[in-house]
């Protein structure tokens, strides 16, 4: 059991009775996530070490079978099948792969009958330009997201896959990218998490400035940096509750003072003032401070 289960004092919005909260569950995965158990003599050797392997709590949340996404890996075939592997080695019920490469599959009564008989799905890593290019506006993305929003539908991805589920989309700017505006290009992702950023691999590639600039071009987004094997599963459209060994920062700049990103020109560094930062480790809980939408 984690041994601190404190919840963040964010202020809440309430939901309008328009608004109600998406019923499914989200698991964004930073990347690099453990596919083994590690032994007891290890567990005893690293305190830091989660006990559970995020992948095996995807795979207690789904209620049916695993559908398999592996459209933003280069190698999706090989990426498909290694899942497949993962899954039923941590005793998944039946898990097949639905591997789209065109944007007519996606459209696709037979891939659409797939996704209907399944209880979750799990995108694999990769660019996650390719899975809002294939399946941006698609009947395989619309019907992913109404299932979200009225069913116990469980969603997860890691890497590309967790950075693809959140409206705003980063999708291009290097690790130590961020300090110059422009440096940072975002589009619209497949919009199951809105107003929010992931980005993932966060702590190890210092991603905290081109998050930043995220923020400041628009403070009402929320910032969520997950670090490799490391989680979050999402309930309610904002319940956070941490998963895995590192650490989930939170850039928050709602109640930022002032911001330069809108004078300074493309190249030139910006400034903003009085972000707020929370550092979570597993067993935390956070609400996302956003305002209550429609998820469909």
């Amino acid at each position: 059991m984690p041994a601190s289960r404190k919840k963040s004092t964010a202020p809440h919005h309430p939901a309008s009775a328009n608004c109600p909260h998406p019923k499914g569950i989200l698991i964004p995965i930073g990347g690099h996530e453990r596919k083994a158990e590690v032994s007891e003599e290890e567990a005893a050797d690293r305190p830091d070490v989660a006990p559970e392997l995020i992948l095996q709590r995807f795979v207690d949340e789904v209620k049916g079978p695993i559908l398999v996404i592996p459209t933003a890996s280069e190698e999706a075939e090989a990426s498909g099948e290694e899942y497949v592997a993962i899954f039923q080695k941590l005793g998944a019920g039946p898990v097949k792969v639905l591997n789209i490469q065109e944007r007519a599959e996606a459209n696709d009564e037979k891939n659409l009958k797939l996704l209907e008989e399944a209880g979750g799905v799990m995108f694999t890593g990769g660019d996650q330009l390719r899975l809002t290019a294939l399946l941006g506006g698609t009947m395989l993305q619309r019907r992913m997201k109404e299932r979200y929003t009225h069913e116990r539908f469980v969603i997860a991805g890691t890497s590309a896959g967790a950075t693809a589920m959140s409206t705003p989309m980063i999708y291009q700017g290097r690790n130590d990218a961020g300090m110059l505006k422009d440096e940072i290009h975002i589009t619209t992702g497949l919009e199951f998490l809105h107003d929010v950023a992931i980005d993932t691999h966060f702590v190890a590639r210092g991603r905290i400035v081109r998050m930043a600039q995220i923020i400041a071009t628009n403070p009402a987004c929320i910032g969520l940096g997950l670090e490799e094997n490391t989680g979050v599963v999402i309930t309610k459209g904002r319940e956070l509750e941490v998963i895995g060994d590192g650490l989930v920062v939170v850039v928050d700049g709602m109640n930022c003072s002032s911001t330069t990103i809108h004078e300074v020109k493309p190249g030139e560094p910006f400034t903003i003032r009085d972000l707020r930062v929370h550092l979570l480790s597993r067993g935390q809980h956070y609400s996302l401070p956003i305002v209550e939408q429609m998820h469909v």
